[in-house]
């Protein structure tokens, strides 16, 4: 048996997300192969073993007598988690991490980092990728030098470049979409069709970071790619986005109020394959490594312009990630072996 620590929670305004993701995943492992840990971090960033019931976690509900505080040891080679139980300390073996955790202080390289020095290896991407992907000014910067579209846009670091603000949105024209730097969930992003929307936007963005991103709006629709692998790369099937209105927020992303999303997309195999590069590129541009989400848009005539990278991409049945690669022929257990397999060479 591979015992897998599955870690999810965290310090984040995506904390909710995160448990039904992780749901997703410790109800999809095959347990005649692997032994699944649960590891909950809670809001407040506690570490506990948990041993109740996966259905407690989907509903926060967290049973604290099945609740047992947790260290990682940084000592490299170990492979090991310490759980304080009684006043004692045991000793639990761990062959691989499986982060199931979306934003801040888990998607963004923080935890990636530490499951490094401690020598444990982890599913997913690495430290440097998962900080360049949660950074969106510059994941573009990058994957621009790669030769890749992607949308104007403008760094803004305080609140106080309200001007700057101002300019690029005049030059660019609008609607923009004003965004936090590092955040997902499209939480604090907001679609501005005036001058005078800037300032309470740019707010919105900077009670979720201490940076924002302006974008100029790209007329298209939005479509994704899963890829798995690291040398050899496996591509779900693209999926596409359609809107009624406004954008694909938060509310939109989980209930889908007037959203569609359509996997395989209706495109033709050209474009469809067109995607699929275009994701590889952005995906090997970013060292990306084990999967992820590639999002971009495509435009009315053709084109492709990078959107963003989701490295810890939504785990739940219904979540695009999973549903991509179920229209490729893999199931959610299949899919996740493929993870598991490429984390363990």
């Amino acid at each position: 048996m591979i015992d897998i620590a599955v870690f999810f929670g965290g310090c984040s305004s995506e904390y909710g997300v995160s448990l039904q993701s992780a749901c997703g995943v410790i109800n999809a492992l095959d347990k005649r192969k692997y032994n699944v840990l649960k590891i909950w971090i809670t809001r407040e960033g506690k570490w506990f073993l948990y041993q109740g019931d996966t259905d407690e976690i989907a509903a926060d509900s967290r049973n604290e007598k099945l609740s047992f505080p947790v260290i990682l040891p940084q000592n490299k080679g170990k492979k090991k988690i310490l759980v304080l139980k009684d006043g004692k300390h045991e000793e639990i073996k761990i062959d691989l991490a499986f982060p199931v955790m979306h934003g801040k202080n888990g998607e963004d390289g923080t935890l990636q980092g530490l499951l490094q020095l401690a020598g444990i290896p982890a599913a997913g991407c690495g430290t440097l990728s998962s900080a360049l992907c949660m950074d969106k000014y510059r994941a573009h910067k990058i994957a621009a030098a790669e030769g890749i579209a992607v949308p104007k846009t403008v760094l803004i670091s305080s609140i106080e470049e309200t001007k700057k603000a101002e300019r690029f949105a005049a030059e660019t024209g609008f609607p923009v979409f004003v965004k936090p730097l590092r955040a997902g969930s499209s939480f604090g992003i907001s679609k501005v069709f005036s001058p005078e929307q800037l300032f309470s936007s740019l707010q919105s963005a900077f009670s979720f970071d201490s940076a924002a991103v302006i974008e100029e709006n790209i007329d298209g629709f939005e479509a994704g790619c899963a890829v798995v692998g690291s040398r050899r790369l496996i591509f779900g099937a693209v999926d596409m986005i359609t809107l009624c209105g406004g954008f694909f927020d938060y509310n939109e992303k989980y209930t889908l109020g007037t959203a569609k999303i359509t996997v395989p997309a209706p495109l033709d195999d050209e474009t469809a394959e067109a995607v699929r590069q275009t994701a590889g590129r952005i995906y090997r541009a970013l060292d990306c490594e084990g999967f992820a989400r590639v999002d971009m848009f495509v435009k009315k005539d053709g084109g492709i312009v990078f959107n963003e990278v989701n490295t810890i991409p939504g785990f739940t049945p219904h979540s695009r990630f999973p549903k991509m690669m179920e229209a490729a022929g893999y199931s959610m257990t299949e899919t996740l072996d493929l993870i598991i397999k490429e984390a363990l060479k």
